[in-house]
């Protein structure tokens, strides 16, 4: 109820805030079944930190902040990607997760992607040496196929949820939409 008495800038907020957060989970269920995140995703979630930025209030400053963080994680994804530390679809979700969280909350959203990624890895791996592939239902068979990747997604989307509370735009999201106190 509390979300029906917030002025019109702050349920836009809410409202790209929320779709931020719903795509980021897309993006983990899309990775989990295709080991793919698709291009138009990402850009819409980057494109989408715009109009929040706009109408979060925040000062230049911090929206700055956030912009360099992003173009600094990108360029260190796509070095990544270069040498195939990482995927093409997870080498641009993570600089557009970043320009979300900020410098703020990076390290959070990093530590937690990180740890997500290293548990997803090893129950992957545990599961590819115990249980046939074609036993797996067809949606979430793919990451578990012989020599296939990791569903990194998985992990950006845990960290980007993880590091919200953090992060001075997705707070207020969260804050307006009484998530978070």
């Amino acid at each position: 109820a509390a979300v029906f008495q917030l002025g019109s800038a702050d349920m836009i907020l809410v409202i790209l805030g929320g779709v931020f957060l719903a795509l980021c989970l897309f993006a983990a269920l899309h990775d989990i079944n295709s080991l793919t995140i698709p291009n138009w995703l990402n850009l819409t979630l980057a494109g989408l930190f715009v109009p929040a930025a706009a109408f979060s209030g925040l000062p230049m400053e911090i929206i700055f902040g956030h912009v360099l963080v992003g173009l600094a994680t990108f360029v260190i994804a796509f070095g990544l990607f270069a040498f195939r530390v990482f995927g093409g679809g997870d080498a641009k979700m993570i600089p557009a997760v970043m320009l979300w969280v900020g410098p703020t909350a990076s390290l959070e959203f990093i530590f937690s992607m990180a740890l997500v990624g290293g548990l997803c890895a090893i129950v992957i791996v545990l599961v590819r040496n115990t249980v046939p592939a074609v036993v797996l239902p067809g949606p979430i068979r793919a990451p578990f196929e012989e020599n296939a990747g990791i569903p990194y997604g998985i992990a950006i989307a845990a960290g980007a949820f993880m590091a919200s509370p953090a992060s001075p735009i997705l707070s207020q999201t969260l804050s307006s939409a009484g998530l978070i106190g």
